[in-house]
């Protein structure tokens, strides 16, 4: 076998075409868009590489088949938040072999290794972690687009390997149709009513407004946790404008408290239901085929991205106001029919405790291992 390091356009395309040889019997599988992938590794459009670096590998039979592929990535504003130096490997893709996983595995810990790393995180993106981020592990049915989906057998692979699971990342679902509890209904529509309280969704004419809100709610919301690092206004504004195509803006809601931001959910229609049978190309072709499917698709499922709310207005009943601003939107358009609240790190009871509160059940299960090679 051999491993060979993606650097020309040849290798990037092996890189990519490997997953229609793991998945060509898996119906669930959608094919992500080649375009995000890549976009991942080009330094012009991810602004990770500011502040760390990464490289690709694929994996060769003896034949000159393409049978693997690992990405290795150091996030400089993380490598110090664990308790060793720490960097990452993710995109992974193998035949069900140990041996080749083994192989991969062992090139991302090398690169790394001469990198001054101690261990990695996988699988991982080389990103923000509301894409690409985990191994599922339960709950193997169609995935949200960004949502890792992989084989079963990946588990045995990388557990044999060495790692173990550093936490869980759980998705629950609701059915849209249904409507909140009567008492969080209750409880929704007093915030709602609650002088000094106000909701908007998203304005596209007002973008950097938004961003900015956003940047506040969530630097507060999420820096008490383990490997937190800030994100940038400019961060947060690439990712609404790369999303434009593909967002209602009528499914991302900021709640106000005398009109400080406050809390916000970011919820988007499911992109796999318009890429679906593109092969993940935006070709000539594959544009016309996602504008007519944007035409004629009527999403049924959504995805929430993400959450957060301010410490000190926690426990005020703004994310149950925000759920019923998004149910008052969606249940008069029958066609949205699932919600996936996607994903919770197993160490944040209190965010598991608002999905069960809103009548969401278990969907599926990520998780995120961690291999310590240096003790």
């Amino acid at each position: 076998m051999q491993l060979i390091e993606v650097d020309n356009n040849t290798t990037k395309e092996a890189f990519f075409s490997l997953s229609f040889d793991i998945y060509r019997d898996d119906s669930n599988w959608v094919c992500p868009l080649q375009n995000d992938i890549e976009s991942v590794f080009d330094p012009k459009k991810n602004n990770f590489f500011q502040f760390g670096k990464c490289t690709r590998w694929i994996l060769n039979d003896n034949s000159g088949k393409t049978i693997g592929r690992i990405a290795a990535f150091i996030n400089d504003k993380k490598v110090f938040k664990e308790d060793v130096p720490t960097g990452g490997c993710g995109f992974f893709e193998c035949i069900d072999s140990q041996d080749a996983a083994n192989i991969l595995f062992d090139k991302a810990v090398t690169w790394l290794t001469a990198h001054g790393m101690k261990a990695m995180n996988g699988p991982i993106n080389f990103g923000e972690n509301d894409m690409w981020w985990g191994l599922l592990i339960e709950g193997f049915k169609p995935p949200f687009y960004g949502m890792t989906y992989n084989p079963p057998y990946y588990k045995t692979l990388f557990e044999e390997y060495g790692f173990t699971i550093k936490y869980e990342q759980i998705s629950n679902s609701i059915d849209i149709r249904k409507g909140l509890p009567e008492k969080v209904a209750k409880i929704a529509t007093w915030v709602t009513n609650r002088n000094g309280n106000s909701f908007e969704h998203l304005n596209v004419s007002n973008i950097k407004k938004y961003a900015h809100d956003f940047m506040e709610i969530y630097n507060d919301a999420w820096k008490d946790f383990d490997g937190f690092t800030t994100v940038t206004e400019q961060t947060i504004t690439e990712t609404i404008t790369k999303i434009k195509p593909v967002m209602d803006p009528k499914l991302i809601w900021y709640a106000y408290v005398n009109n400080d931001p406050a809390a916000f959910a970011m919820v988007l229609p499911d992109t796999n239901e318009l890429i679906k049978g593109l092969n993940g190309k935006l070709n000539l072709l594959g544009k016309l085929r996602f504008l007519w499917n944007k035409l004629t698709v009527k999403h049924s499922r959504m995805r929430a991205i993400i959450m957060g709310t301010k410490e000190k207005y926690r426990n005020h009943g703004l994310e149950s106001a925000l759920f019923m601003r998004l149910q008052e939107y969606t249940r008069p358009l029958p066609h949205y029919q699932e919600l996936e609240l996607s994903w919770v790190g197993d160490f944040n009871s209190k965010m598991l405790s608002v999905h069960y509160a809103i009548g969401a059940v278990f969907s599926k299960k990520h998780a995120t291992y961690v291999f310590k090679f240096i003790n």
